[in-house]
C-alpha cells in the first residue's frame, strides 16, 4: 500500500462517515433517540442498534469488496457512539461493530473497539455541559488556535481539548498494538509507519468522529428553530384570541344589560347562555375544533341574539355538507364573523334580516361561507373594517391575521359586500384532520403550518 492509495481512502472514510451519518439524521425514529433528554434501558440499546448496523455493515464491505478498505468505520464509530451515549452504549456498540471482524478471524478488534468505547463513554460522564460534545468540531486546526489562544491568560484542559488528545491516544495505541501483535491479522488498521501518512491517519480519525456530530448538531438544531417557531405561533394565536374573547364577552353583557330592566326573565335567560358559552371558552385549550364544535358554539351565541332581536327580526339558515362537519379548523373562527353580521348587517335594519351558513369540499380545500341580507359596506370591505376600529375591526381583522398565522397563504379570507344587499365572508382553509399522539395546541398549531409549505 502506498500513500497516494492511503490518503485515498482516508477521503472515502470521511464520505462514508458523512453518509451514514447524513442517512441516520434522516430517521424520524433515530433523533428521537439520539435527542432525548434521557433514555430507558430499552431506548438506550435501540440507539445502539440504530447506530451500529450501517458502521457494523461497512467491517464487513471490507472484507467482502476488494480495496474498500475506507468502509470500515468501526473503531471511530465505537468513539462516537460512547461519547454520544455513555460508557454501556459505547462497549455494546464497539463489541456489535467489532462481530463481522471476528468472523474473519481479527480477535483483537473486539476488545480494542469496546475499550475505545468504554473510555469514550467514560469521559462523557466529565463533561459538564452537553453543548461541549455537540460543538465538537472536525476543523481541527480551528479547534487547536482556540485552545492555544483561551490556554495562553488561563492554562487549563477542557473538556474538547480532552477528547480531542483521547482520540489521538486510543488511535496511536491502536497502531502500537497492531505493530506489536502476532500474528498480524488478529487486529487490522490502516495506516502507513511514515510521517505524513500518521498525521493523515490521526486527522481523519478526528474528522471521522466529528462529521457525524457536525451533522447531527446541525440537525438539533434545525428541530430547536422548529420548536421555537411552534411555539411563537401558539404565542400569536394565544394574542389573538385574547382579542376575541373579551370583545365578544364586552357586546353580549351590553345585551344583557339592555334587558335587565324590562324584561328579567329574558335577561336571565340570557345569563344562561352566556354561562355556558363561558364554560366551553374557559374547559377548551385546543387551537383546533371540529367544525361541528364550532356550529354548536355558533348556535349558542345565536341563541342570545335571537332572544334580543326576536325570531321575526333574526333568522338562521344552515347548508352544512356532512362530510366536512369532522374538519378541524382554528376554534372561535366563525362566531367573530357571524357577530358582525349582526352587529353591523343586520341590526341597523329595521325589520332585520337572516345570516346563512354553508360549508362544502372543493378541488381538496374547506369552503365556509358567511352570508347576512343587512344593510353590507359602502367602502370596500378591508377598508370598512380598519375604519370601524373596535367594531368590525376586531372582528374580521382578527380572523383574517390568524389565518394568516396558521396557514400561511393557503389561509384566505374573501369578503364581497354591496351597499344595501348585504355581505359574504368565504373562508378558504387546507382540510385537516388531527394526528393521534399530538401534544395539544402546539402541535395542532405546527402541523397546520408545516402541512402547507411547499
Amino acid at each position: 500500500m502506498d500513500l497516494e492509495f492511503l490518503l485515498i481512502q482516508l477521503l472515502l472514510k470521511m464520505g462514508v462517515a458523512t453518509a451514514v451519518a447524513s442517512a441516520l439524521g434522516r430517521s424520524h425514529e433515530f433523533k428521537k433517540l439520539l435527542f432525548a433528554t434521557r433514555r430507558t434501558r430499552e431506548r438506550n440499546i435501540l440507539f445502539v442498534l440504530f447506530t451500529c448496523i450501517p458502521f457494523a455493515l461497512g467491517v464487513y464491505f471490507r472484507f467482502r469488496v476488494k480495496n474498500f478498505q475506507a468502509a470500515d468505520l468501526g473503531f471511530e464509530a465505537a468513539i462516537l457512539v460512547g461519547v454520544l451515549g455513555g460508557r454501556v452504549a459505547g462497549t455494546l456498540g464497539g463489541a456489535i461493530m467489532s462481530l463481522p471482524a471476528l468472523f474473519y478471524g481479527e480477535w483483537l478488534t473486539l476488545p480494542v473497539n469496546a475499550g475505545a468505547g468504554m473510555l469514550a463513554g467514560s469521559l462523557r460522564h466529565f463533561c459538564r455541559n452537553e453543548e461541549e460534545i455537540w460543538t465538537f468540531s472536525p476543523f481541527i486546526d480551528l479547534s487547536v488556535y482556540r485552545w492555544i489562544r483561551r490556554n495562553l491568560t488561563h492554562p487549563r484542559i477542557d473538556w474538547q481539548t480532552a477528547f480531542f488528545l483521547m482520540i489521538i491516544a486510543l488511535q496511536a495505541a491502536r497502531i502500537e498494538l497492531q505493530y506489536a501483535v502476532q500474528p498480524k491479522g488478529w487486529l487490522w488498521v490502516l495506516y502507513l509507519p511514515t510521517p505524513v501518512a500518521l498525521l493523515a491517519v490521526f486527522a481523519t480519525a478526528v474528522a471521522t468522529i466529528a462529521i457525524p456530530i457536525k451533522i447531527w448538531n446541525l440537525t438539533r438544531i434545525e428541530m430547536k428553530l422548529e420548536d421555537q417557531e411552534r411555539l411563537l405561533l401558539e404565542a400569536r394565536l394565544d394574542a389573538l384570541q385574547s382579542q376575541i374573547n373579551p370583545h365578544f364577552l364586552f357586546n353580549t353583557l351590553n345585551s344583557v344589560s339592555s334587558l335587565v330592566r324590562f324584561d328579567p326573565d329574558r335577561a336571565r335567560e340570557l345569563i344562561v347562555k352566556l354561562s355556558k358559552i363561558l364554560r366551553r371558552l374557559l374547559g377548551k385549550h385546543d387551537g383546533f375544533v371540529q367544525l361541528r364544535e364550532e356550529i354548536e358554539f355558533v348556535d349558542d351565541y345565536l341563541d342570545i341574539e335571537v332572544v334580543r332581536f326576536g325570531r321575526d327580526k333574526l333568522r338562521v339558515y344552515k347548508h352544512l355538507d356532512p362530510e366536512t362537519l369532522d374538519i378541524l379548523i382554528p376554534a372561535i373562527l366563525l362566531q367573530p364573523l357571524v357577530e358582525n353580521s349582526i352587529k353591523h348587517g343586520l341590526a341597523p335594519k329595521i325589520d332585520g334580516g337572516c345570516i346563512t351558513l354553508r360549508s362544502r369540499l372543493q378541488e381538496g380545500k374547506l369552503i365556509i361561507q358567511v352570508e347576512d341580507d343587512g344593510v353590507g359596506m359602502s367602502a370596500p370591505p378591508a377598508v370598512a373594517a380598519q375604519q370601524m376600529g373596535s367594531g368590525r375591526g376586531i372582528g374580521m381583522m382578527n380572523v383574517a391575521e390568524r389565518l394568516h398565522v396558521l396557514f400561511g397563504d393557503e389561509g384566505k379570507m374573501t369578503v364581497q359586500s354591496r351597499d344595501g344587499l348585504g355581505t359574504l365572508v368565504l373562508l378558504e382553509l387546507p382540510v385537516l384532520q388531527l394526528e393521534p399522539g399530538g401534544d395539544g395546541l402546539s402541535s395542532a398549531i405546527y402541523a397546520a403550518r408545516s402541512s402547507t409549505r411547499s
